[in-house]
């Protein structure tokens, strides 16, 4: 089936997202070459919440985000089955630039562009696609997208120096500030806070709590605190299956699965 133009595609998108979740994975299996990596992952997601998905290292967490805006199938042997639907509209019927401009990733590590100023960061996905915007929308977006951050009122009066001028946090807020830019409707964030000290920890999870009022966040964290401090709703993995999936009040007082309580108590992970 050939490619829906963007009218076409966002026509379907809002009529449908008055009827589904904002998110819905159905059978999604993922692969390197032919080995399997996550298997039947089902679950849904609604509008602005905040969504952490913990379990050991090695279970699938990333690969599974991966597969959300659709990076998986860019790696070598990558390759999935089953569904993504974003607002009820399979992201497989989109174009990848479409499907990351309304579902944006920020990685574990900071990763500014090293050649870009503060400014250029913000803008980059538009930089980046040629896509011409007027230097007053620009000015807005940055200033915008930059106080959604939480990071205007640091950088107002730096924007022309490099973005690797910032400290480690401060780039992690940039990197988020960029992901931002672009009005995504959902927000993957890949352990952000693993590389940073408890001060910066700390300020992305606050930050964390006041974007869901504006965008909806996947979170995959090895940190049980952090999921239990900034999310909504929890999804365990473990060896590639999604375990358990509800509420985080629910998970992590009256877990359904023993593995879930054991990994909640340290008894492995």
């Amino acid at each position: 089936m050939g490619k829906e133009t963007i009218a076409e595609v966002n026509s379907k998108v809002s009529a449908a997202g008055k009827r589904s979740s904002l998110l819905r994975v159905e059978n999604l299996n993922a692969f390197f070459y032919d080995k399997k990596i996550i298997s039947d992952i089902n679950l849904s997601v609604k509008k602005n919440r905040v969504v952490s998905i913990m379990g050991p290292s090695g279970c699938g967490k990333t690969t599974f985000i991966r597969c959300i805006n659709r990076m998986h199938e860019m790696s070598p042997g990558g390759t999935t089955s089953g569904k993504i639907l974003l607002n009820g509209v399979d992201i497989n019927r989109l174009n990848t630039i479409m499907v990351r401009r309304k579902i944006g990733m920020v990685f574990q590590r900071p990763n500014p562009f090293p050649n870009m100023t503060i400014y250029e960061n913000v803008i980059a996905g538009y930089l980046l696609n040629g896509i011409r915007i007027s230097r007053k929308l620009s000015n807005d977006i940055v200033e915008d997208s930059l106080s959604k951050a939480a990071l205007w009122d640091e950088v107002k009066g730096s924007l022309s120096k490099r973005g690797t001028y910032l400290s480690g946090g401060q780039q992690q807020r940039l990197c988020i500030a960029r992901a931002l830019a672009m009005n995504p409707e959902i927000l993957l964030l890949d352990e952000p806070t693993s590389a940073l000290d408890p001060k910066a920890t700390a300020r992305i999870e606050e930050l964390v709590v006041q974007l869901k009022e504006n965008v909806t966040i996947l979170l995959v964290t090895h940190n049980i605190a952090q999921a239990a401090r900034v999310s909504d709703y929890t999804a365990f993995m473990f060896l590639g299956e999604l375990v358990e999936y509800g509420t985080t009040k629910e998970l992590f007082t009256v877990p359904k699965d023993k593995r879930t309580e054991e990994y909640l108590t340290g008894k492995f992970g």
